[in-house]
């Protein structure tokens, strides 16, 4: 059985991802494949800043978060990471929290679930281009949800029926690529 993280990649107050994650989990849930999904949220690891100084009596619970965003992103096969998009990239926690992996990801597949102005395509772009450094092999298909026709006022998610397509062939697609990295890990 494959072990898929959907990773929550917003920290900001009043996010939308919440809503938009555990959609895609019940989605992928109701699926009956082979695999186990389980939601990862980036607010639950208080990451600090990669390489800044971190004040002597902070150190013990910043290496603890490191340590356990590290060991949770190492026990799955694939990813699925929700991500908003801003100022045409991913936000700055999620690139920090990809900063502190390697070994932990390295030979893994990912699936993107994004949402923003023109659906999160230019965040799914730019986390392209960090995974190809952590040689995460991402999926072609991903899922792209407007802030303006699938959330009620840019806030309450209401996801257009046609997105299902596109989540199955990225469901689809993960599976595939998960299980076949997973022989050579």
């Amino acid at each position: 059985m494959l072990k898929i993280g959907i990773v929550l990649g917003s920290v900001r107050e009043g996010r939308n991802g919440e809503a938009v994650a555990n959609w895609i989990h019940d989605f992928a849930g109701n699926r009956n494949d082979e695999a186990e999904y389980e939601i990862v949220d980036l607010k639950d690891y208080s990451l600090p800043l990669l390489g800044a100084a971190v004040p002597e009596n902070q150190q013990e619970e910043a290496n603890a978060a490191i340590k356990a965003w590290s060991e949770k992103m190492a026990s799955f096969d694939g990813y699925i990471f929700v991500v908003p998009e801003y100022n045409h990239a991913v936000g700055g926690a999620f690139k920090n929290a990809l900063d502190y992996l390697k070994a932990e990801v390295n030979n893994k597949a990912a699936g993107f679930v994004g949402y923003g102005s023109l659906g999160g395509t230019r965040a799914h772009e730019n986390l392209r281009l960090i995974l190809g450094e952590l040689q995460v092999a991402d999926v072609r298909t991903a899922v792209t949800l407007s802030l303006m026709t699938d959330f009620e006022n840019m806030s309450v998610f209401k996801p257009a029926g046609y997105h299902e397509n596109n989540a199955n062939e990225m469901l689809d697609q993960l599976l595939a690529w998960s299980g076949a990295l997973k022989t050579i890990r």
